[in-house]
């Protein structure tokens, strides 16, 4: 087997040092040295304190709030380090927050998601790590490769270990758009399926015109790719329970929790809220919002790079 002899360096910006520190603790490296500053103008600079040259360098940075100082940031470490003669630059993006905004479906609107995915590659990242996007064809925006992380696994081991007989209850999908990701964990828990009919008013009102499957005198296993707002999620469990529901769980890959998130899941009635290490949920979310959790998906990342860098295969990781 070919393994990679090129250094292996690992940076991370300011929207998840912690998640990054911990993929470095699984890949038994040290988070790479640079710094940040902004100054009072707004603009940033980035600068990295040890060389890069003919390295494969690992930019660990999430699109979360702020997004477009996190965003900003991640062009200026990707080209600050190809200026540094890096031999490769991925940019390792666990949560892509413009992946919602991946087609024209009203006039004079941008394809935001298109326009980031050339903004990254024009910085010159020569890959793309990334986890759970919204929508999957924004992978197709890409001309660089793009290797595309589930956290089904991680969700299902979760479901599986601290929920007693999970084969005996329903994983309810948001809307119809996410059955297939559903599907691939109800799969995994050898569990029945079941999805709300719903129409999205606004970014925040969302209306559920029906439940299609059974979830009466069952527990139910809410899924989705975020949550945001938590609209979604509010009116996904008011259905479960009037059609019969026990229990509802929820697992997300990406915990967002903008806005009047975290007061709504606060009033939930639901066990628990799971969301992944994605996006980095503070603690004052976490005291407030009684019934959240998070999961770690780092040794997954890790995992990925690792292969990444020796040249394996990363689609083997979900077989």
């Amino acid at each position: 087997m070919f393994l990679n002899q090129r250094p292996l360096k690992v940076f991370s910006g300011q929207s998840n040092r912690a998640l990054a520190q911990e993929i470095c603790d699984n890949l038994g490296i040290t988070l790479g040295n640079s710094e940040t500053q902004k100054f009072n103008n707004d603009n940033i600079i980035v600068r990295y304190q040890e060389s890069l040259r003919e390295a494969d360098v690992f930019i660990v940075q999430a699109l979360s709030t702020p997004t477009s100082d996190n965003l900003m940031e991640l062009l200026l470490m990707i080209d600050a380090a190809k200026s540094a003669s890096a031999h490769r630059v991925t940019a390792v993006i666990p949560y892509y927050s413009y992946a919602r905004s991946d087609k024209k479906d009203e006039p004079r609107i941008s394809i935001s998601a298109r326009l980031v995915a050339d903004l990254i590659q024009t910085a010159g990242a020569d890959r793309v790590l990334t986890m759970t996007l919204h929508s999957p064809q924004v992978h197709g925006f890409f001309k660089v490769p793009v290797d595309h992380l589930s956290s089904e696994v991680v969700i299902a081991n979760h479901l599986i270990t601290h929920i007693d007989n999970v084969q005996d209850g329903v994983v309810l999908a948001t809307d119809a758009g996410d059955i297939k990701r559903a599907s691939a964990l109800a799969r995994r828990l050898n569990a029945n399926l079941a999805f709300i009919d719903k129409r999205r008013l606004s970014d925040t009102n969302v209306q559920a015109r029906g439940l299609i499957g059974d979830v009466k005198d069952r527990k139910v296993f809410v899924v989705d790719d975020e949550i945001s707002t938590a609209g979604s999620l509010v009116e996904a469990v008011h259905v479960a329970k009037a059609a019969g529901a026990t229990d509802v769980y929820v697992a997300v890959t990406h915990g967002v929790y903008v806005g009047p998130a975290v007061e709504r899941i606060a009033a939930l009635d639901a066990v628990e809220v799971c969301s992944t290490n994605t996006v980095e949920v503070p603690e004052w979310k976490l005291e407030q919002g009684k019934k959240l959790k998070v999961l770690t998906v780092a040794p997954l990342f890790a995992e990925a790079i690792q292969r990444i860098h020796t040249g394996e295969s990363v689609s083997s990781l979900f077989e």
